[in-house]
Formats: C-alpha cells, structure tokens, sequence
C-alpha cells in the first residue's frame, strides 16, 4: 500500500535530519577512532608510552571545538586533572601534530592552534581581528580559481591555507551601538 504523503514535508524532513545527524555522528565516531590508531601506531615507531595523561589530553582535544590553543587546552584537561602541566600538553599537541592527527594553525594573534586533522574536508578561515572569532567556511569557487591561478602559473597544487581577516558581524553590531 503507498505510503500516505506528509503535510508539508515536515515529518519527512524530521526524519531525514536524524538519519543525517546519525550518519556524521558515525562518520565522525569513525574519523576518531582512525586517529587513535595514526597516533597509536606513530607512538609505538617512536618508542613512545601511551600514559594516562596523554589519553586524557587526547580526548578533551577530540570534545573541543577547532582551533584550540594550548592555553585553552591546558585550562580544559586541568579541570579533569589539575596535576596536569603546561609541557605535558604542548609535547602532547606536538605530537599529535607529528603524527597527522592534529594542524597546527598560526593566525594574526600570535597564538599556535590546533584542529583535527581531516584530509577529506578542506576549509578556509574567516577571522575577525576584534575578537577573535575563527569561523571555517568551504567555497568551491575560490578553490576552483586558485586550482586555475596556480596551473596558469605552472605549479601543481599540494596544499594551500587562506585566511580573511575582517570585523565579524557582533563586532560591528557592537561598534554601531556605542557611535552616537
């Protein structure tokens, strides 16, 4: 028997954002644990412990937002563990970027962060220069141009960082309400 259509759409379109939501949570899920294994088998060619802060500090960078410095990443693993010191995260972060697990990004701020490394979802950077706001986004015009100004320039692509520097929106809401 056909299935009766749904007012609007809307009980359909439910449904198909869980089914989305599940498939990048599994998708993601798969992504971590494809880490651990880089970073484990990166470990045992170095010689390297696998020690319980090392795992701790790995899976509050896999739960934290990109972009995360190693300030920001010390103040997060020592609220689980205050015995936790500056060096042990960044040799961590370090290695973590040795391996391939993790990027390390360098903006205007001076500051050193890090995000997960992802090979199959390339991104750009928008960052305002007030606050520091860092927001990802993906344009496949500009990756298409820079493809095109880089062969008519004879070069064969192998990676490319852009970053726009910029006033976000609640920053120049913010400005517009103390003028005048």
């Amino acid at each position: 028997m056909p299935r009766a259509a749904s007012s609007g759409g809307k009980t359909e379109g439910k449904a198909e954002k869980a089914t989305d939501a599940y498939e990048d949570h599994r998708r993601e899920a798969d992504h971590l644990e494809q880490m651990r294994v880089v970073l484990n088998d990166y470990m045992l060619k170095k010689g390297l412990r696998s020690t319980g802060q090392r795992r701790l500090i790995l899976e509050t960078f896999f739960e934290s937002p990109n972009h995360v410095s190693i300030e920001e990443m010390l103040a997060k693993v020592r609220a689980k563990d205050p015995k936790v010191g500056y060096a042990t995260v960044y040799r961590t972060l370090k290695l973590l970027s040795e391996c391939g697990v993790a990027y390390e990004r360098r903006f205007e701020d001076g500051l050193t962060r890090y995000e997960l490394a992802d090979e199959q979802s390339h991104h750009d950077h928008l960052i305002c220069v007030e606050c520091g706001t860092i927001n990802e986004f993906e344009e496949e015009k500009i990756e298409r141009l820079q493809e095109k100004v880089a062969e008519r320039h004879g070069y064969v692509l192998r990676s490319h960082k852009h970053e726009l520097y910029g006033v976000c929106p609640a920053c120049q809401a913010k400005a517009a309400g103390n003028v005048g």
